[in-house]
């Protein structure tokens, strides 16, 4: 269904368009400028037409709110008496589409909108690919880092941008799971439409299933309006629902439904609404054993698990801890006005040598702490959180006295990795979990403490990679 904007002050002319154009074509009419403008911003119309009266006084201003929606690079089609041709003729070559006559003939306006549709989705799609070309990762460039996980991150994005099949992003908090759903959308074909972003689990239940589906006036006590939910609001867009595994039972059948059938209802309506969003999930629990014991529905989790995309925790990839504090680091010097030039070489190595349980946001947190402590222009250890710099008071590379208290405990570290990494079978990424510290740690640990291990890295690596597709 091609959806058209009508700008006319004429009411009977969308009564008669709306009948003799047919189901192929929905009619909306606006009066005035702003209307019509608010349907191009809200992405609900595909092309416009515009009744160019030949009433005077209006005209100048119908005439500019052309020009914007041209800009807005939105199908244009003017409609004008006789004595006004020479001006639509003006307006074509600006950039509308095409002129007709008012009254028009059927026909020739059918096929003009059929025309302007497709002329300006075939525009849009070459722009997209364009963009792709000259700047493959430019949709991306808020995730940050250039490590192998990452870049598997990066290629799975692109490959489903351009598709509408349900992709989930499941991931530790922090991870950035929205940063990933927001990148889908900014690569495809709906860029220019609207990004919803809606976190279940910060909704209370007695409200999920009003802000989802929306709902009419008195649908239920303490309503006083109609309202669009978000499955409306979202429109030709993306709607991307965080922390789906918070959702109660009864509202994941009602989702369930809405996949399936591809329309919805408002509460307290029966009025069905296709639905013309797509959606994007996330999740930082493990859907599959809440499967297992009841709490999440095994139909809708293959519904919505048809391409997973799984966000790094911080640790798997510490080589890009570097990279992404000096992005905050830019970012809040910015922010605060507090100009920072640096973060010392000492105060990275704690960074790096840090688990981060609260993965990227974590990091976030403290270089912004760093940069309100600091007395000069570069981040020293003394400015990191106390937790971060007793982790790296023992270094690995420092001296220590033979059978004192602190070589001791530097053995029993040394210890603890190499039966971690033979635990795991030689799987590093899951030995550095196990011990709640960082890969990058847990490597100088072993070439420091068995240096056998560290020999035997590259029939590791490869383990590593049958095991969990990750260097």
């Amino acid at each position: 269904m091609i959806r058209i904007g009508l700008y006319s002050e004429d009411p009977k002319l969308q009564t008669i368009l709306s009948s003799a154009l047919g189901k192929e074509f929905q009619v909306r009419l606006e009066s005035d400028g702003a209307g019509i403008e608010r349907l191009i911003s809200g992405g609900l119309c595909d092309v416009v037409v515009l009744d160019l009266d030949s009433d005077q006084t209006s005209m100048p201003r119908r005439i500019e709110c052309c020009r914007r929606i041209i800009a807005s690079r939105t199908a244009a089609i003017v409609m004008v008496d006789d004595a006004l041709r020479g001006t639509a003729a003006e307006l074509v070559r600006q950039g509308a589409h095409g002129y007709c006559r008012k009254p028009p003939s059927i026909r020739d306006l059918k096929t003009m909108l059929v025309r302007a549709h497709e002329n300006h989705s075939l525009k849009r799609k070459l722009e997209t690919v364009q963009q792709k070309l000259d700047s493959p990762d430019q949709s991306c460039d808020r995730m940050i880092g250039q490590s192998s996980p990452m870049q598997q991150v990066y290629d799975l994005v692109h490959r489903v941008a351009n598709l509408n099949a349900s992709v989930l992003v499941t991931g530790e908090s922090g991870t950035g799971k929205e940063l990933i759903a927001q990148a889908i959308h900014n690569l495809g074909s709906r860029s220019r439409r609207p990004f919803v972003a809606v976190c279940c689990g910060a909704i209370p239940e007695t409200l999920i299933e009003a802000e989802l589906f929306g709902h009419e006036k008195g649908a239920f006590t303490g309503t006083v309006g109609q309202r669009e939910g978000y499955l409306e609001q979202a429109a030709d867009g993306t709607l991307f629902l965080d922390e789906i595994g918070e959702l109660s039972l009864s509202t994941q059948v009602k989702l369930l439904r809405v996949l399936q059938q591809r329309e919805f209802s408002r509460l307290g309506s029966n009025r069905l609404i296709p639905l013309r969003a797509r959606l994007i999930f996330a999740t930082h629990q493990d859907l599959g054993q809440m499967v297992a014991r009841g709490t999440f529905r095994q139909d809708l989790y293959y519904r919505i698990n048809v391409m997973r995309i799984d966000a790094p925790p911080l640790q798997d990839h510490a080589e890009d801890i570097p990279t992404i504090a000096m992005h905050f680091l830019r970012q809040y010097s910015e922010l605060y006005e507090k100009p920072m030039e640096q973060i010392d070489p000492r105060a990275m190595e704690l960074l790096q040598g840090y688990a981060w349980p609260g993965n990227v946001r974590e990091l976030e947190n403290v270089i912004q702490r760093a940069i309100i402590m600091a007395q000069t222009p570069v981040i020293t250890a003394d400015e990191l959180p106390p937790n971060i710099q007793e982790e790296g008071v023992l270094s690995i590379g420092d001296y220590n006295p033979a059978n004192s208290f602190e070589q001791r405990i530097r053995d029993f570290k040394l210890k603890l990795a190499g039966d971690a990494v033979r635990e795991h079978n030689g799987n590093k990424t899951l030995a550095a979990r196990s011990l709640q510290i960082s890969r990058a740690y847990l490597h100088r640990l072993i070439r420091l403490g068995e240096p056998g291990l560290a020999e035997e890295e590259p029939r590791l690596v490869a383990h590593e990679r049958s095991e969990l597709g990750t260097a």
